[in-house]
C-alpha cells in the first residue's frame, strides 16, 4: 500500500486519507524521497561536507533503511514541511482514528526545534 501512496495511485484503502490530506490543501511525501530529494539539492548546491548531507545520503544508500524509510510519509502543507502547531494539531486529530487500520500504522508529530529531533551521529561531524 504504501507503494501505491508514493506514486499516488488509487486505491479505495487510500481513499478517505487522500480526502483527508486534501481538505488540508496538504499532499503526502514519502520520507525516502523527502531524503533523496535533500540530496540533490546539497549536492547542486555543492553542500556535501555538511553533516546532515552525510548522514541522510548513508540512510538512503543503505537498503534495509530504504525499505523502512519508503514506507513512512510525511504530510507538507500548502508545499510546506513546517507549518503552524494548530495545522499540525488538526491533521492529528483527524488522522488519530485511522491508526492501527489498513492504512496507518503508526503516527508521529515533530516539531522544527532540534533540540527536539534526531541530529547527526557523531561519526557525521567531520
Amino acid at each position: 500500500m504504501a507503494r501505491k501512496a508514493r506514486n499516488s495511485e488509487e486505491y479505495e484503502a487510500l481513499q478517505p486519507l487522500y480526502e483527508l490530506i486534501a481538505r488540508h490543501e496538504a499532499e503526502l511525501v514519502c520520507q525516502y524521497d523527502a531524503f533523496a530529494g535533500y540530496c540533490e539539492q546539497a549536492e547542486r548546491t555543492g553542500e556535501q561536507n555538511l553533516p546532515l548531507y552525510k548522514w541522510t545520503k548513508a540512510t538512503i544508500e543503505n537498503p534495509e533503511k530504504e525499505a523502512k524509510y519508503v514506507k513512512i510519509f510525511t504530510i507538507y502543507v500548502q508545499g510546506e514541511e513546517v507549518y503552524d502547531k494548530t495545522v499540525a494539531e488538526k491533521l492529528e486529530s483527524e488522522l488519530k482514528p485511522m491508526v492501527g487500520g489498513p492504512v496507518i500504522e503508526k503516527l508521529s508529530k515533530y516539531d522544527s526545534n532540534p533540540a527536539n529531533n534526531p541530529q547527526p551521529p557523531k561519526k557525521y561531524l567531520n
